[in-house]
């Protein structure tokens, strides 16, 4: 245990953060996601099962600046035309991002289904989250820490 560091976070997943790069990015997965199939490519695979996806990614900004140097660094997984879904959820993530980033909502983008599928295969970490709302998949570009 580390003061300062959200108990919500596994050992692993901080070492990952902390390799991880200016403009290396992350995907936090909801329970639907296809985690472990995603993260093959990378090997790089983080079951957080018990926890929703908006605390994971408040805990994780935390500590990750997102990056400063694109205009979008949050992607979401856009909701398929005629999918009768709604993502209130979203509402959530933007309130978390503005806490962390002065864009807010201007910082995310959506990104088309299986375009996000092919983008999620090239992050550096894949989080598999107990997250139950749809479409609350969720990828971070991180940048670069001043301080």
């Amino acid at each position: 245990m580390l003061k300062g560091i959200p108990a919500i976070l596994p050992p692993r997943l901080l070492m990952y953060l902390s390799e991880m790069g200016h403009g290396d990015r992350l995907v936090i997965g909801d329970a639907n996601f296809p985690a472990a199939s995603i993260a093959a490519t990378s090997g790089r695979l983080i079951r957080c099962d018990g926890h929703g996806a908006v605390a994971l990614l408040d805990a994780i900004l935390e500590l990750m600046p997102l990056d400063s140097y694109v205009e979008r660094p949050v992607g979401l997984m856009q909701v398929m035309p005629g999918d009768p879904v709604a993502t209130p959820i979203w509402a959530e993530y933007a309130a978390v991002i503005a806490r962390h980033d002065p864009r807010g909502r201007a910082a995310i983008r959506e990104i088309e289904r299986f375009r996000f599928y092919e983008e999620a295969r090239d992050t550096y970490v894949t989080i598999a989250s107990g997250e139950t709302a749809l479409y609350a998949n969720i990828i971070l570009q991180k940048g670069v820490i001043t301080d």
